[in-house]
């Protein structure tokens, strides 16, 4: 039995994409333009928010299949902390925001990984 998609492959790509780019907006309005609101409600509060802002687009980069998306994920958790240390005045550079923006992108893609069926050659 063949597997039938709402959308196809190309029209499955555009959705990613668009949803991806919003993701990244995301992003840098909370790393970059959001001011602090006060107290965390709990501690390290920040480590799950950077957590899921960069695990959230990894999972839709990892379901497009677009190591593009991944790559740019990561050089955005390598140069976001010390951007927020040049760009922000309300904001300092955390190397632990980083580390956790990392393994949000490592298993936003290995979790993608472990449920999807691999890829045969030739297919895509």
């Amino acid at each position: 039995m063949t597997q039938r998609h709402l959308l196809d492959s190309s029209q499955r790509a555009i959705v990613g994409y668009v949803c991806f780019g919003a993701l990244l907006l995301l992003q840098v309005q909370l790393l970059y333009l959001a001011s602090g609101t006060g107290p965390p409600p709990f501690a390290h509060a920040d480590k799950i928010v950077h957590f899921l802002m960069f695990a959230l687009p990894a999972v839709v980069a990892a379901v497009v299949r677009s190591r593009v998306m991944i790559a740019v994920l990561v050089v955005h958790a390598l140069i976001s902390e010390p951007a927020q240390r040049v760009l922000t005045s309300g904001r300092q550079m955390d190397a632990w925001d980083a580390v956790v923006d990392l393994l949000g992108v490592a298993l936003g893609v290995a979790v993608i990984a472990l449920i999807r069926p691999p890829v045969k050659v030739g297919q895509r």
